[in-house]
C-alpha cells in the first residue's frame, strides 16, 4: 500500500437496510489525519438494499472529500463486498450496483490519492450509529442523537441556558467545536 500524503481524510463508511431490502440509510464519520473530527453524514435512502446503502455512504465520503479537500481519502468499511469490489477482486454482476460502483470509480479517478480497506463491524460502530439513525429519522422513529454535519462553514444552532450549561434541543455538539454565543431573548 503506497503511504497516504501528510494531508488527507479518513473516512468510516457504514450502510445498512432493514430487512434487505427495506429502509435504508448510510453514516459516515469523517476525520483529519490527525484524528479530529471534520464531517458526520447520514442520509435516509427509503427502500432500497444493504449494497446500495453502502455505496451511497462510499459516494457520500468521496464527494464529501472532493468538496472540502484534501483530495486524498483513506475510507473503512465493515462492508467486504463493497471493499473487494472496488479493488477489483470481485465483479459487479447486479445492475444497480454496477452504476453506483462505476459513479463511485469516476469519483476515485478525481482524487489525488485514495485507499479503502476493510474492518470488522465492531471497528465502524459510529458510522453504524449514523446509518441507523438515518433509517430511525425515516422510518419517523425519534433518533437518540442528532444527524449533524460538521463543516468549516458557519452553522447556527438555537439552545437555552439550564443551570449555567447551554441545552441543544436536538443533542450536543462534538468536545472542541468552537462557538460563538448570542443571547437572544
Amino acid at each position: 500500500m503506497i503511504k497516504p500524503p501528510e494531508h488527507h481524510l479518513i473516512a468510516h463508511s457504514d450502510g445498512g437496510a432493514r430487512g434487505n431490502p427495506g429502509p435504508a440509510g448510510y453514516g459516515v464519520v469523517i476525520k483529519d489525519e490527525s484524528g479530529r473530527k471534520v464531517a458526520a453524514l447520514s442520509e435516509y435512502l427509503g427502500h432500497q438494499t444493504n449494497n446500495f446503502a453502502e455505496y451511497q455512504g462510499l459516494i457520500a465520503a468521496l464527494e464529501y472529500a472532493l468538496a472540502h479537500g484534501p483530495k486524498a481519502l483513506k475510507l473503512i468499511s465493515d462492508s467486504e463486498l463493497l471493499v473487494r469490489q472496488i479493488k477489483g477482486i470481485y465483479k459487479v454482476k447486479n445492475l444497480t450496483l454496477k452504476d453506483l460502483h462505476a459513479r463511485a470509480t469516476e469519483l476515485i479517478r478525481q482524487m489525488d490519492w485514495f485507499s479503502i480497506d476493510h474492518a470488522l463491524r465492531e471497528h465502524n460502530q459510529e458510522a453504524d450509529r449514523l446509518a441507523n439513525e438515518a433509517m430511525d429519522k425515516g422510518m419517523g422513529r425519534k433518533s437518540v442523537a442528532p444527524l449533524m454535519v460538521l463543516t468549516n462553514a458557519p452553522q447556527e444552532f438555537e439552545g437555552i441556558v439550564q443551570n449555567g450549561v447551554i441545552k441543544l434541543p436536538n443533542g450536543d455538539l462534538p468536545d472542541g467545536t468552537r462557538v460563538q454565543i448570542r443571547v437572544k431573548k
